[in-house]
Order: C-alpha cells, then structure tokens, then sequence
C-alpha cells in the first residue's frame, strides 16, 4: 500500500461495523484477510502463518489487541484457523478447543485465504 496511509485498526472497526450490519465483506490487506458475515461475525486472518483472531460474533464486537506505528503493527493473535471445503475451523490457543463453524464464505475465503 505504498503512498496510502493505513492503519489496521481503522480496517478492524469497519469489518466490524460491516459484521453488525449483516454485511458480509472480504478484505484482503498483504497477508492480512479480514471478513464479515451475514451472521454479524467478524476474524481477521493472517494467511501465511494461519493465525486468527475473532473480530465480533453475533454482531457485538470482540475485544482485539493492536500495537501500531507508522511502519510496523502487531496483532494478538488468538488461535490458528484452517478452511475444509465448507467448514471453517477455528483452534483457540489459550481454551485448546477447536470450533467448526459452517454458513461462512469458506469458497471465496479459500481463494485468499
């Protein structure tokens, strides 16, 4: 995004506003994946290393840890997610569990993500 000014934590809110709404969107920002669902849920996704953080559920948002300067941001990532043909899995690394969700784009999210 050489030239434009981008902070990821303004990108966070509008998934977030979008989840709310009901809006299903896909984002993608470098490695970065962000989407919303009909459903009001919300993640945002690091492809290259699978990682994952949910954004809102239900259309309430989710708290997100973001440290960002000018040059660099650092996420809290929260667990690590895999896409099986209509199932997006999703491992919670402080629980341990693993939550399959079905109804998310998991088509168009396989193409990106």
């Amino acid at each position: 995004m050489a030239g434009e000014r981008f902070r990821l934590a303004d990108e966070v809110r509008y998934i977030q506003r979008r989840a709310a709404a009901g809006d299903s969107r896909i984002l993608t920002i470098a490695q970065l994946v962000l989407f919303s669902t009909q459903t009001g849920d919300a993640w945002l996704l690091d492809r290259t290393d699978r990682l994952a953080a949910r954004l809102a559920r239900g259309g309430e948002s989710e708290p997100i840890h973001i440290e960002e300067t000018d040059t660099t941001f650092a996420i809290g990532w929260k667990g690590r997610y895999d896409i099986k043909g209509p199932a997006f899995v999703y491992s919670d690394h402080d629980t341990g569990g693993v939550t399959t969700i079905l109804g998310y784009p998991t088509e168009k999210l396989s193409l990106v993500a």
